[in-house]
């Protein structure tokens, strides 16, 4: 049986990554000799196995084994401190395996650390890689971490890393009252274009005075807003199983949403996770004709037949469309699903995509959309020109505003 300890030595056999063009915050400390920050405090560190330094050696074993840090207790986001524990489920407090420590979670019945998690800790220390999208729980657990902290007076450090999406992209409405969730903490669009350490700052200046927790972000050295994950050189470790290498990362935000619905197939359960759309009862090649049709730019779809390997269509045929991006800058990721069931309402008007799934109410789209105006003005008519303006009415606005926290060019 492979143990998490083993795979823990399997990591810290791989080779160095000696080129990379960018330093995430833990490098920054390693690299600095920042650690001593921390000296003479009791740290928490909320964290996952996306938190590793440039040798991919996980966060927690560099603060365990440093002199300079009292490493006293972890706190676990979705799927665990070590990632053993699959999306959506439970993560239940624990001990590491590794260094004995007490982990608390924070994706099940407690999402905000407790005064009583927190009195072993004078600082917590957040080190997880984003995703860049709203729905993303880590930033929801980031966002709560930073809550609870003001509440009982510790600090709270954010090591940055980069945003996959980069740092233009910005999409999708606000979040609207009575559609705050774990899937949407915080009134930010869906995609944000912003690096966690540039939202925490956003989401600590936002909060009133009596609300904001002392926060310090270490910075990266060499992130540029315009790049691509690829051009930082740094290695991609899974940040869930669905995602598995960052140009998965930017798929997501393109059929995530619909995938809420459960009629169309997105990938999930095959090779190609949130790079489709399909179900059994589409024809791929009419289907790719229409959406290239579209010239969406920056957009092409190519016909695709294949068997899910898991899911509730494991084993069935099904046909569809595999998404491909030609040019990234000028592509709107999170527009591609409207306009995918916009075309698939056109082919096959009896197979209406709102009924179809086996969901047994829209909250979670709805929750994941920010509101559910999104779906009663697209659900009138299945054309994204009827929900386009309240689509994008918030993006500009977000970008002037945001801009304000930048910590990079």
């Amino acid at each position: 049986m492979i143990t998490v300890k083993r795979l823990l030595l399997l990591f810290s056999l791989l080779p160095v990554v000696a080129f990379a063009q960018v330093r995430t915050g833990i490098d920054v400390l390693e690299e600095e000799d920042g650690l001593g920050m921390f000296a003479g405090k009791r740290v928490g560190l909320l964290t996952n196995p996306t938190g590793v330094d440039a040798h991919l050696k996980s966060t927690i074993d560099i603060f365990y084994e440093s002199p300079d840090v009292n490493l006293t207790t972890l706190f676990a986001p979705e799927h665990g401190v070590r990632g053993n524990q699959y999306a959506g489920t439970s993560v239940s407090n624990d001990k590491d395996d590794l260094t004995g420590l007490p982990v608390y979670s924070l994706h099940g019945k407690v999402r905000k650390p407790t005064p009583d998690m927190l009195r072993n800790v004078d600082v917590i220390v957040y080190d997880i890689q984003d995703v860049g999208c709203r729905s993303y729980t880590f930033i929801s657990s980031l966002g709560l971490l930073m809550e609870a902290a003001a509440e009982n007076d510790k600090e709270v450090v954010v090591l940055d890393r980069p945003n996959p999406l980069g740092g233009n992209k910005v999409e999708g409405p606000l979040v609207e009252q009575g559609y705050f969730s774990f899937v949407s903490q915080f009134a930010i669009p869906y995609i944000y274009g912003l690096t966690c350490g540039e939202l925490a700052t956003l989401i600590n200046a936002e909060r009133p005075a009596g609300k904001r927790c002392r926060l310090s972000v270490v910075k990266m050295q060499g992130w540029h807003r315009n790049m691509t994950f690829a051009q930082t050189g740094l290695p991609w470790v899974p940040t869930s199983p669905q995602i598995p290498t960052s140009e998965t990362a930017c798929f997501y935000p393109m059929t995530g949403i619909c995938g809420e619905l459960g009629a169309l197939n997105i990938g999930v359960g095959y090779t190609l996770p949130f790079h489709l759309f399909a179900a059994k009862w589409i024809d791929a090649i009419d289907f790719a004709n229409a959406m290239n049709n579209l010239n969406l730019p920056g957009l092409a779809f190519r016909p695709i037949v294949f068997q899910p390997f898991f899911g509730s269509a494991s084993g069935s045929t099904l046909q569809g469309v595999q998404v491909y991006i030609t040019d990234y800058e000028v592509a709107s990721l999170t527009e591609v699903q409207f306009y995918a069931i916009q075309v698939l309402h056109h082919l096959y008007p009896s197979k209406d995509v709102f009924t179809l799934g086996n969901v047994k109410s829209f909250a979670m789209f709805d929750n994941v959309c920010g509101s559910a105006k999104v779906r009663s003005l697209f659900s009138k008519r299945y054309q994204f020109s009827d929900v386009q303006q309240f689509w994008r009415k918030d993006a500009a606005a977000f970008r002037k505003k945001s801009a304000a926290y930048f910590l990079y060019d």
